[in-house]
Formats: structure tokens, C-alpha cells, sequence
């Protein structure tokens, strides 16, 4: 079985976003151990960008630490290395299409299978466009995740006959974020995704709340949470681990029945 298939058998899978290198690679070594041990089931990883067009102002700003701090994807693969030395535990690349180009595809996903690297998410890659990378992430058996957001049902079919690994649905249209209120709206998606295709299904975008948690994983398999964790992040920098694994460990217990 492979390592994202693992992520969402038998259980509801709760998925924390980090900006590598947010507020130094080796607190993103830490942080990645330590939300492991509090129970988290998937770790995304964002690999900093100078211009993320899908992100709020919240993660904007953590790629803008990371990028003054000097970090670079491949001092990123390094940190991943030395997590692998002592953690497991299965991990995703939130990045965009430049950062993966600039590196090299082939070589890009070369490393992320020597990493043991389950899935790469890259959101300004469109579906139309997926060809670009899936010749590439497919010889290394690296899964790249269809995103879908509140479009037209038609859309979302088709995203999903060709969907692997799992779905990020997103909640709400325009740029990551905490929100209030989480539009209903990603409950008929996924809906319209289970009728075509027996795949997990993860939303994202705007949860940062246990009750929100508990609420959207009544009809999903996983939650995603990012700009709240980094958030904590940007407020408490290198003493921020205790406080990011309190929050992990509230989240998963509002996600396990």
C-alpha cells in the first residue's frame, strides 16, 4: 500500500502546512518531528516562492522569511534528508510551477522520490497544464494533487476521472486564509467527486478552528490546515514549537471520533 493510501485508511487524516524555512530550516526539522508525534498524518511542506499567487498575506509573508533567510530547495531536500533519518512520517510539497522548473522537473522529482516524498501540490499549475509534470512525477512515483474549488460540476468531474493519491478541495474561491465562515459548498463537491471516483478527498483552505474541523470532517477525509499554523509561527519564530504542537494536538482530537 502506498504511503499516501496509509494516510486515510481507516481514519480521518489531519494535514498541517509549514513553510520550509519559517523561521529557520532547523526549526522546520523540529516542527516536522514533533507534529508527527501529536498525531499529524500528512505533513505539507511549502517550499518558498517570491511570488505565491494563491496564498493570503499570512503565508506571503512566511515565504518572504524563508527567502531572506536563505533558504533554497536545495537546502530544503537537506532538511527533508535529516527528517528522514529519525521520522517517517508521509509529506507533501506545497510549491509552485517556477520553483520546479528552475530546479529541473526530472531532477525535482528524482529527489523528492529518494526523500521518500509522497505527493507534490502545486496550484498554478492548472489541470489543462498537468502534462508538464506528470510525465515526471509518474516515472518516480510521486503523486501530483488535483486541486478543486467551487467551479462548474462538469469541471470537477473530469478532475477527478483522472485524480491520484487525493483530492484538495478547496473551500472557498481566492487566497488561503483563516475564514469566519466556510461556504457549504464543498460538501456537493465532494459528492459530485465520490460519484465518479473512489478517492480521498482533503479541504483546505480558510479552517482554523477545532469546531471548524469537526464540522467539515463529517463529509471529508482529511483537513488541511495552513495559515493558522503559520501564523503561530510568524508570532512566536524559534519558540514556536511548543505552541504549533498544542494546536496540532487540539486539531486531531476535533478530527477522531
Amino acid at each position: 500500500m502506498s504511503r499516501l493510501k496509509q494516510v486515510f485508511e481507516n481514519k480521518k487524516a489531519f494535514i498541517p502546512f509549514i513553510t520550509a524555512g519559517d523561521p529557520s530550516l532547523k526549526i522546520t526539522e523540529e516542527l516536522v518531528l514533533k507534529m508527527a508525534e501529536a498525531g499529524a498524518d500528512l505533513i505539507e511542506l511549502g517550499i518558498p516562492f517570491s511570488d505565491p499567487v494563491a496564498e493570503g498575506p499570512v503565508i506571503q509573508e512566511a515565504d518572504y522569511r524563508a527567502l531572506a533567510g536563505g533558504t533554497t530547495t536545495d537546502k530544503i531536500f537537506d532538511s527533508v534528508s535529516n527528517i528522514r533519518r529519525t521520522c517517517n512520517v508521509p509529506l507533501a510539497f506545497m510549491t509552485y510551477a517556477n520553483p520546479v522548473f528552475t530546479y529541473g522537473t526530472e531532477r525535482f522529482m528524482k529527489a523528492c522520490k529518494e526523500l521518500d516524498v509522497s505527493a507534490v501540490i502545486i496550484p498554478d499549475i492548472p489541470f489543462e497544464e498537468k502534462d508538464e509534470i506528470i510525465p515526471y512525477s509518474s516515472k518516480y512515483g510521486v503523486e501530483f494533487i488535483s486541486m478543486i474549488a467551487p467551479t462548474s460540476l462538469s469541471r470537477i468531474q473530469k478532475i477527478s476521472k483522472e485524480a491520484t493519491g487525493f483530492i484538495y478541495c478547496v473551500s472557498s474561491m481566492g487566497v488561503t486564509g483563516v475564514r469566519q465562515d466556510i461556504g457549504n459548498k464543498v460538501e456537493e463537491m465532494i459528492k459530485v467527486v465520490k460519484e465518479v471516483k473512489d478517492i480521498p478527498c482533503a479541504i483546505g483552505f480558510g479552517i482554523s478552528k477545532p469546531e471548524q474541523a469537526a464540522e467539515m470532517i463529517k463529509y471529508s477525509d482529511g483537513v488541511i490546515v495552513g495559515s493558522a499554523i503559520v501564523k503561530i509561527i510568524g508570532q512566536y519564530g524559534e519558540n514556536c514549537v511548543p505552541h504549533v504542537v498544542e494546536y496540532v494536538r487540539n486539531m486531531k482530537k476535533a478530527i477522531t471520533f
